[in-house]
């Protein structure tokens, strides 16, 4: 009895928190694109001077840190810039490009520690009443009661045997 009870409460839990999931994602999705938004303002304004003194954005970063400790310093952190815009972007297209279901084996590109941060700072857990919602609660369900299970399994296995020797042992007698 007890052993069910606990696989039930290991399967609650794990829909409870894998239900989540979707809405999870959207709100990073969300704020990943306002992310990208705000480094491609950064990045445009950067190329948008680079041309203006007729130069390409790698002459602009070259000469930027040839200029001195702070303008390589600079160099750096624009270079790190683009770079963040790059990568965010590539996320934020595999993201949209995504339907809820495919989001989770895209889960590689919900991993940009400041954004998952931020997400999670302002996320409220909801009921999942979406059709996705109630398929990664039912998954969560499964997963969490399957987890729980085998753990008991494998903390009963020293009794198990030593319950199997003794009728053993009390047979033969």
């Amino acid at each position: 009895m007890i052993v069910r009870t606990l696989t039930l409460a290991g399967g609650l839990a794990g829909a409870a928190g894998l239900s989540q999931f979707p809405e999870f994602s959207q709100q990073y999705t969300q704020r990943l694109g306002g992310a990208v938004d705000e480094l491609a303002r950064v990045v445009h304004q950067f190329d948008r001077d680079a041309s203006a003194v007729g130069m390409s954005r790698q002459e602009a970063l070259s000469e930027l840190g040839q200029s001195g400790a702070f303008g390589a310093r600079r160099s750096q952190t624009i270079t790190r810039t683009i770079a963040r815009h790059r990568d965010l972007s590539a996320d934020l297209d595999a993201l949209r490009a995504a339907g809820p279901f495919t989001r989770a084996s895209r889960i590689a590109h919900l991993s940009d520690p400041q954004i998952a941060r931020a997400a999670w700072r302002d996320y409220k857990p909801a009921a999942p009443l979406t059709f996705e919602g109630a398929v990664f609660a039912g998954t969560g369900f499964l997963a969490g009661s399957l987890v729980l299970s085998m753990l008991i399994g494998v903390l009963r296995m020293p009794f198990r045997r030593r319950g199997a020797r003794s009728r053993r042992t009390g047979a033969g007698a």
